[in-house]
């Protein structure tokens, strides 16, 4: 029987965004939150251990309300992503933006109670049965409360970030259901969405893709002023907040997110760095063997069989399991729940938002994971990805909601992983040396993705937000940025580059991550690092990767490695067996390669 391609999201509310079920629940939830604000201005500094009790009493119900925030949250995301020209879930999302500031406002005056009390009364307090479970997360809060401004100016921040900061960082969404890029298919014109465009600059047909392409270009280039003064508000608001705070690093923020060093980042970047010159080998040969001088930007990405077959979605899935179950049997079994359980929509159909994202429902244990499926191999290796992403948060079921709040660096370590599995043993099965070569070059890309393309985002969001702070810059100034951190980030290698690229990306535009770019390679470095264990070991590590992922959420990323891999992440060794695995892959592709180019 054939999967079901949309997901089914009535067994969380029914009825969508005009649910019942769905406002009654942010109703009792606004009436709880409004109770913690009172209760939490209630609270004092504790004197003993004794008098502490309350502040249990707070975490217990701060938790309760913090997880359906998520729940209601995710809803409304898979309801905008569904349909971008759904407007009562577009007024859910302001509802919710808001209810969550409310809550953060909370949580700021409680973290306050905190930064109150003395060192001594803390670890007692922090060393009881109830509460040592929460350590590293209340020591974590704790710690960064000291770092900010007044709880009454945090909180005044918050409130006036609902229609401020997060109001553009949702804009996006009202620009890009605005999208509509023609294109002709079997002699007629036919409309497409912005999410069924991107799908078609990967077409194995090289017209297809420059013209979808320069398609692309324009459809943004006329959206470009709207996108620039989005971008210009939200780093202008960011860059003001910080100074406020007294930060004058603008990583500061995103590493505290990532719980990571900067002696971390930028031992990952050295590495990728001295790695790129293999990089290119492989791009100048991939240009050959395509027949051309120097690889476009759409180039990098295109498969090397003009005539690839398309894949489809219930292949893709089973292919997907059986793969998994080689190397864990319980991310098999979950991922086939979830293929079984309608948990994810793929459906190519107008009206959706681009790209592919796994949220979670902690309220009802559940996920979901949203994309396009159009029958490419980059498709099925999205889909592993984000069952990657699906299966991390089904391993935190059980465990205390603060605890499940796991960085994105470490989300995409389990997500990227879930796609090695996919992809090595796609590559060592296959029937021919050209299905072989054509499926290492796929997961190459994921090489070049991670260390040019993302490291073109890192370079292009550093030197913005250090222009940004002299004023306002223009869509083409934007643009000449986007250009000059791709060309250095890709060794200018490439024949093209995009200059609407920070136009077109969401990445940009998220408001609860800054900086949302080199989680994503960490996340690569990381999990490779990790297969590369998997493979000395065996299967006896697939027990080791559940406890790391377990263990994501109470640990800084420095800790996580010395702990389960007896490694020291500031120094480059660990980068560089994970690079070492990547230029393996390269290697191997150009001598296979050597005599056909």
């Amino acid at each position: 029987m054939a999967l079901q391609q949309t997901w089914d999201l009535d067994s969380i509310f029914p009825g969508g965004s005009s649910s019942p079920q769905l406002l009654s629940f942010l109703e009792t939830l606004e009436q709880d939150v409004q109770q913690l604000q009172q209760d939490v201005q209630a609270l004092s500094v504790p004197e003993t251990v004794e008098r502490a009790a309350s502040l249990e009493r707070f975490l217990e119900q701060f938790q309760s309300a913090y997880a359906r925030i998520r729940e209601v949250s995710a809803f409304v995301s898979c309801l905008t992503a569904q349909n971008v020209n759904d407007k009562k879930a577009v007024q859910l999302t302001g509802r919710v933006t808001s209810l969550s500031a409310t809550l953060q406002s909370v949580k700021n005056q409680f973290d306050n109670v905190l930064r109150g009390m003395n060192d001594e009364l803390w670890t007692a307090w922090t060393g009881t049965d109830k509460v040592s479970q929460l350590d590293f997360v209340l020591n974590e809060a704790r710690n960064l409360a000291k770092d900010k401004m007044s709880p009454e100016l945090e909180s005044l921040a918050l409130s006036l970030g609902v229609d401020g900061y997060h109001g553009w960082g949702e804009f996006y969404d009202t620009i890009v259901k605005k999208i509509q890029i023609p294109y002709e298919e079997d002699g007629k014109t036919v409309m497409l969405s912005a999410g069924q465009a991107f799908n078609r600059m990967h077409d194995p047909r090289r017209e297809v893709r420059q013209s979808m392409f320069e398609k692309w270009e324009q459809a943004w280039g006329d959206s470009a002023d709207y996108c620039a003064d989005t971008l210009n508000h939200l780093s202008g608001y960011r860059l003001k907040l910080y100074e406020n705070r007294g930060w004058d690093d603008v990583l500061k923020e995103p590493l505290a997110i990532g719980r990571m060093s900067r002696e971390t980042l930028d031992a990952m970047w050295a590495v990728i760095q001295d790695t790129k010159s293999v990089l290119v080998e492989y791009l100048n040969r991939k240009a050959k063997l395509l027949g051309l001088e120097g690889l476009s930007w759409t180039d990098v990405d295109a498969p090397l069989r003009t005539s690839a077959a398309k894949i489809s979605y219930d292949d893709a899935a089973v292919n997907i399991v059986e793969q998994f179950r080689k190397f864990s049997p319980r991310l098999a079994d979950f991922s086939q729940m979830a293929f079984d359980k309608s948990w994810i929509e793929v459906e190519d159909r107008p009206g959706k938002r681009p790209g592919g994202f796994c949220t979670s429902f902690p309220a009802s244990s559940q996920t979901r994971i949203f994309m396009t499926f159009g029958g490419t191999a980059s498709n099925v290796s999205t889909l592993a990805h984000e069952l990657g992403h699906a299966y991390h948060q089904h391993l935190m079921g059980g465990i205390p909601v603060l605890n499940q709040k796991y960085a994105m660096n470490v989300a995409e370590t389990a997500s990227t992983f879930a796609e090695m599995i996919v992809f090595d043993a796609m590559v060592k099965g296959a029937g021919s040396e050209e299905e072989k070569l054509a499926l290492l070059e796929e997961k190459i890309q994921n090489s070049v993705a991670f260390f040019m393309n993302i490291h073109a985002r890192f370079l292009f969001e550093t030197r913005f937000y250090d222009k940004r702070k002299s004023g306002l810059l223009s869509s083409e100034e934007i643009s000449e940025l986007m250009v000059e951190a791709q060309k250095e980030a890709y060794c200018d290698a490439l024949t093209s580059y995009h200059p609407h690229f920070w136009a077109s990306k969401l990445h940009f535009y998220i408001t609860g991550t800054p900086f949302y770019n080199f989680p994503y390679t960490f996340g690569y470095m990381f999990s490779t690092g990790l297969y590369v264990r998997a493979l000395e070991e065996g299967p006896t590590f697939a027990d080791k990767y559940d406890a790391l992922l377990q263990d994501t959420g109470v640990m800084s990323v420095e800790d996580l490695a010395k702990k389960h891999l007896d490694v020291d992440l500031t120094q480059r060794d660990f980068w560089q067996s994970a690079a070492d695995s990547c230029i393996s892959d390269i290697r191997q592709f150009l001598q296979m390669t050597e005599t056909l180019a």
